[in-house]
């Protein structure tokens, strides 16, 4: 019976793309068979020609090298990018790609929102981070705070048959729910978040290693408005004792989402659960570790678009190695850039913000169940093809 979980993986903590980057293209330029990559975001910049020069060189080695990009989030994405990968065999897939209606972008919602990445069934990284270089800490004020993690061992082939299912349009080879859970380091297994057969499976991932924390429990995550069920465990933790800690964003890229945020605080806070706003630069982290040995990893964010909308993709892990390294990472982020928000001092700013917060929240939770009843054309995958040999010889002529 396959549970989902596979042992004996080595997990390796990578803080934004100064680490993710050259390790993803240094493991490309070693792959021997294949190289399979899904992401949200894939520009036009120096992150992603250096990204698209790693792919060519690949394909143009005899690799069979497959990815998959999204209609919305990559829709800048040049025609001639495209091109020069397709042009040496380059698989290159689109979700729900959609033109423009006068200059915008429209197709907002059920978004393809994963960054997934596997090297020959052996080696992969998954995580929060796009290919952009708004990643990168030189970057400036507006690069993004955010994690992955580099996994060799069997979970890696579990990854890949899971890419090779989306791009063939088969069934999903993930069990769901979490099952018995093991006791030894180096176990993992995918966790995703589809339309489908895996609606709940992520926010349910968070109930359970929740409901089994014992002394602590610390979240960072970019974009935080989840269901009242997630939030009841983070209640019932911090009141029996649990240290619960929240890393949340201080200075957003989208204001809404802090706005979304701060109407739950008082909630919290009156539960006990600390809450510590990130000021330094943009939170796009989607991790958290529970007590000393658990952590998830991934692309989910616990708001209303990752948990009810998008499709998703986190590992949970048991491995108090990696565990020890996020929550250096996590703390030392508290400690130099965070804030602690303290309790609503005024029983009036209190009172205001509680009925604000009721109006919103059930306004967000219920407004992806209101856009799924909208009528609407079902997301699909669409291969690139090539450009016949005719037209190439006629570009590269002119």
């Amino acid at each position: 019976m396959n549970t989902g979980w596979y042992t004996g993986n080595t997990f390796d903590l990578l803080e934004n793309g100064n680490a993710f980057y050259p390790a993803v293209e240094a493991a490309i330029d070693q792959a021997q068979r294949e190289v399979l990559l899904e992401t949200f975001i894939l520009y036009d910049d120096p992150v992603g020609r250096s990204l698209q020069k790693k792919l060519v060189a690949a394909a143009q080695r005899g690799l069979k090298v497959v990815i998959l990009i999204d209609g919305y989030g990559s829709d800048p994405l040049t025609k001639e990018f495209i091109d020069e990968l397709v042009g040496v065999g380059v698989r290159v897939h689109v979700f729900d790609p959609r033109p423009r209606l006068m200059g915008m972008r429209v197709h907002l919602f059920r978004r393809m929102h994963r960054k997934l990445v596997v090297i020959d069934d052996e080696l992969s990284f998954v995580g929060g981070i796009n290919f952009s270089e708004d990643h990168l800490v030189e970057y400036g004020d507006q690069a993004k705070q955010d994690y992955a993690v580099r996994i060799r061992g069997p979970l890696s082939q579990n990854i890949a048959a899971f890419m090779r299912a989306t791009v063939q349009g088969k069934r999903l080879p993930i069990a769901r729910g979490l099952g018995p859970l093991p006791t030894e380091d180096g176990a993992g297994r995918l966790v995703v978040r589809d339309n489908q057969k895996h609606r709940k499976d992520i926010e349910r991932m968070y109930r359970t290693c929740l409901r089994g924390a014992r002394s602590d429990v610390l979240i960072a995550n970019a974009y935080f408005f989840p269901g009242y069920r997630l939030l009841r465990e983070l209640a019932k933790a911090a009141r029996r004792g649990v240290r619960v800690r929240l890393v949340l964003q201080g200075e957003p890229d989208m204001r809404i989402a802090r706005f979304a945020a701060t109407m739950l605080y008082d909630y919290l806070i009156d539960s006990g659960v600390e809450i510590y706003e990130y000021c330094r630069r943009p939170l796009h982290a989607k991790v958290a570790c529970f007590d000393d040995d658990w952590v998830t990893v991934g692309s989910s964010n616990l708001d209303p678009f990752s948990l009810a909308l998008n499709l998703e993709a986190n590992v949970v892990v048991r491995d108090r190695k990696l565990n020890t390294a996020l929550r250096q990472r996590v703390d030392r982020l508290m400690q130099e850039d965070c804030s602690l928000i303290p309790r609503a001092a005024m029983a009036t700013r209190r009172l205001r913000r509680m009925w604000v917060g009721v109006v919103v929240f059930h306004i967000l939770r219920r407004f992806p169940a209101w856009v799924g009843s909208l009528p609407a054309h079902k997301p699909k995958l669409q291969r690139v093809k090539p450009m016949p040999v005719e037209t190439v010889q006629e570009t590269v002529q002119e």
